[in-house]
C-alpha cells in the first residue's frame, strides 16, 4: 500500500508541460491503399482517423528533445537536476538515449537515463521522478515520454499498423507542498510477467542472440495479442485507477478529468465506463495522433492545457497500461501553467 501522499515529507509538482508530434500525418485513406482494410473498420475499432509519423531519419531522441525543450519553455525555473526518458524505442540499444537529449537540450553533466515500461513508461517515470526529488537528487526533473512506434511496427500488420504512431509529451517535475497545485498523488504501479507474451518484440534481445540463430519472420517487429491485452488493460487500469484515487483521499466523484493512455477508443470508453467518469470529464486526442506509447499521457496533457479542456484546479486522474505487463495511476491537480 502507498503512503498517503499527505504523509510524505516532500510531494513532487508539475512546474511544465510539453508535446510534440512529427508533422508528417497518415490518414486512414493512406493506410487503406496499402492495406486490407477501410476508414470505417479503423475508426470503428481503434478510433483513429490521423497519426504523425517520422521522416526518414528522425529518431526518437529528436521526438523527446522538441518536447523537452518546450516542457522547459513552459516552466518558470529551468534548472533542471536530472532527465528521465520514458521510451520503447530507444536511437539505439546502447548506449540509452537520455544522454543525447539532455545534452541537446544544454544539459550536460546532469543524470540521464532511460526507463522501459513500454505504454506505462510515463507512470513509471513519475515515480522514479519523484524518488529522485525525494531523496535530495535533484531538486527539479525533466521527465519526458516519445515513442517512435512506427520503427518497430509492420507496416503490412493490419492489427498493429493502424494503431501506433509517434509523438513525445514531457514534464517539468519539482520539489513542492503536497497542497499546492500541481502536486502529484501516489503513484500506483504493477506488473504481472506471466503476460509477457501478449506485447512483445521477440526478437533482438540477449535471449534471442544467444540462441546463435537470426530471428524468425516478423519476430524484428511488435507483437499484440488483441483480444487478451484488452481484457488486461481494463481490469489493471481500473483497479490502479481505484487504488490511486483511495490513496489520495479522493472519491471517483472528485475526478474533473480523466487522462488515460490512449490505447485505442474502445479500452479508453470501456475503463471509463468501469469508473463511472462522465463523457465530458475524459481526455482524448487518439482520433488525431493514435497511440504513441510513453509519449500517450504526456502529449494528452499537453494539447489539453493548450486547448483549455484541462485547466486550473482540475482534479485530474491518470492511468496507463502497457507490456511487461505494466500498469499504473496517479493523480494530480493541475496547475496554472503557461503553454510552449
Amino acid at each position: 500500500m502507498p503512503v498517503r501522499y499527505e504523509e510524505r515529507e516532500r510531494a513532487v509538482v508539475v512546474a511544465g508541460v510539453g508535446g510534440w508530434v512529427p508533422p508528417d500525418v497518415v490518414t486512414n485513406d493512406d493506410l487503406c491503399a496499402r492495406l486490407d482494410t477501410s476508414d470505417e473498420w479503423i475508426r470503428t475499432r481503434t478510433g483513429i482517423r490521423t497519426r504523425h509519423v517520422i521522416s526518414p531519419g528522425m529518431a526518437t531522441s529528436d521526438l523527446a528533445f522538441e518536447a523537452g525543450r518546450r516542457a522547459l519553455g513552459s516552466a518558470d525555473d529551468r534548472e533542471i537536476g536530472a532527465v528521465v526518458l520514458a521510451t520503447t524505442t530507444p536511437d539505439r540499444p546502447c548506449p540509452a538515449t537520455a544522454p543525447d537529449v539532455a545534452a541537446r537540450l544544454g544539459l550536460v553533466g546532469v543524470p540521464a537515463f532511460d526507463i522501459s515500461a513500454v505504454c506505462a513508461g510515463f507512470l513509471y517515470g513519475l515515480a522514479t521522478a519523484a524518488g529522485l526529488i525525494a531523496s535530495g537528487t535533484a531538486r527539479q526533473v525533466l521527465l519526458i515520454g516519445a515513442d517512435a512506434f512506427t520503427t518497430i511496427v509492420d507496416p503490412k500488420d493490419r492489427s498493429t499498423a493502424v494503431i501506433f504512431a509517434d509523438g513525445a509529451g514531457a514534464v517539468v517535475l519539482r520539489a513542492g507542498r503536497a497542497d499546492e497545485p500541481g502536486a502529484v498523488g501516489p503513484v500506483v504501479l504493477g506488473s504481472d510477467g506471466r503476460f509477457a507474451h501478449l506485447i512483445q518484440v521477440p526478437a533482438g534481445g540477449s535471449r534471442q542472440r544467444s540462441r546463435s540463430r537470426s530471428c524468425g519472420p516478423g519476430e524484428e517487429f511488435f507483437q499484440m495479442e488483441g483480444r487478451d491485452t484488452f481484457r488486461q488493460a481494463v481490469e489493471r487500469m481500473s483497479a490502479a485507477s481505484r487504488h490511486a484515487v483511495e490513496s489520495a483521499g479522493w472519491c471517483l466523484e472528485d475526478v474533473d478529468r480523466f487522462a488515460a493512455h490512449q490505447a485505442n477508443a474502445r479500452i479508453l470508453e470501456a475503463v471509463a465506463d468501469e469508473l463511472a467518469i462522465p463523457a465530458g470529464h475524459r481526455l482524448s486526442n487518439i482520433s488525431r495522433v493514435g497511440n504513441t506509447g510513453a509519449a500517450s499521457i504526456p502529449l494528452l496533457l499537453a494539447q489539453a492545457a493548450e486547448d483549455s479542456s484541462l485547466a486550473e484546479g482540475h482534479r485530474t486522474l491518470l492511468t496507463a497500461f502497457g507490456g511487461g505487463l505494466a500498469w499504473g495511476a496517479a493523480t494530480l491537480t493541475w496547475p496554472k501553467l503557461p503553454t510552449a
